[in-house]
């Protein structure tokens, strides 16, 4: 019987992704700076950019949010979205892909998202992604940094950051704006998401969020992949949640326990409440850590 449950949890989560009810969604946003926006909806948080002759967005959502997503753009500028950049493969985060790009965007990203997007990927307890269709694959992928020069003057920088969340994460930092896009190495006020099928690793993420912690001030505005938009101490605060979890599983593995021994040892009991009642549970991150950490 344990063996059935993990394949019945995946299917019910398959049916519930199927049966969601798109209309019951709204988009919302929040003004940064004077050229940029973060828009809420389903999925991962969605960075705008407004420039004199253009609009450029990082990450999209799920394919039926597009039309929702584009009239509340709208709502904020009459600029044509021309630009898609992902932070990662995942796909409420690039679901939206192949609708902007027959609108006429250009999709951008680091070269392993369209790797991953373009193959099928095992994703464990029986969860299978198909290859996306050739018009949702980026057209432009970079390798380790690549640098837009903006309509409006600006710039964006995108890197490449140490394989965390997945192999192909990147950040999209704007020096004059202060604002950072971190995708889905940060999960703002909840347990981060290490896919392991995609080459995500702990000890990537504790370096890459010690990456962003010195590019950043403490009037930086950071958009976290999930949740609220965050500061400075709000990431610090993550980074010593994340380095204690991991010292305390590392030892625990260290002295013998198995994963299954690590998970009943309340390892992460302080911040369970606050952090572990959303995707990513107790359970789940102590396994993350256990399977991942050097």
């Amino acid at each position: 019987m344990r063996k059935i449950i993990p394949v019945l949890i995946v299917f019910a989560c398959h049916i519930a992704h199927g049966q969601r009810d798109w209309s019951k969604v709204e988009i919302t946003s929040e003004k940064l700076s004077e050229n940029i926006y973060v828009l809420f909806g389903s999925g991962g948080n969605i960075g705008l950019v407004v420039g004199k002759e253009n609009a450029y967005i990082i990450d999209d959502q799920f394919a039926p949010l597009t039309e929702k997503i584009l009239a509340h753009i709208k709502t904020l500028t009459d600029k044509p979205v021309k630009w898609v950049l992902n932070t990662h493969w995942h796909g409420d985060h690039t679901g939206g892909n192949e609708n902007l790009a027959n609108q006429g965007a250009v999709l951008v990203a680091h070269e392993n998202v369209r790797k991953r997007m373009s193959t099928r990927q095992d994703r464990g307890g029986g969860r299978i992604s198909e290859p996306s269709p050739e018009a949702a694959l980026p057209v432009i992928t970079f390798n380790d940094k690549m640098t837009l020069y903006l309509d409006n003057g600006n710039t964006m920088h995108a890197m490449h950051v140490n394989d965390a969340h997945t192999d192909g994460d990147s950040y999209y930092y704007f020096p004059q704006d202060n604002v950072l896009h971190m995708g889905d190495n940060f999960f703002a006020g909840r347990y981060p998401y290490i896919d392991l099928s995609s080459g995500g690793d702990i000890d990537g993420l504790i370096s890459n969020i010690t990456m962003a912690l010195g590019m950043i001030d403490d009037d930086t505005k950071i958009i976290p992949g999930h949740g609220k938009v965050a500061s400075k101490s709000d990431l610090q605060s993550y980074q010593n949640v994340i380095i204690e979890l991991r010292k305390r599983v590392v030892k625990a593995r260290a002295e013998g326990n198995s994963l299954e021994q690590a998970q009943k040892m309340n390892l992460s009991k302080e911040w369970d409440a606050t952090h572990g009642q959303g995707y990513i549970n107790a359970d789940r991150i102590i396994e993350f850590i256990y399977k991942s950490a050097d």
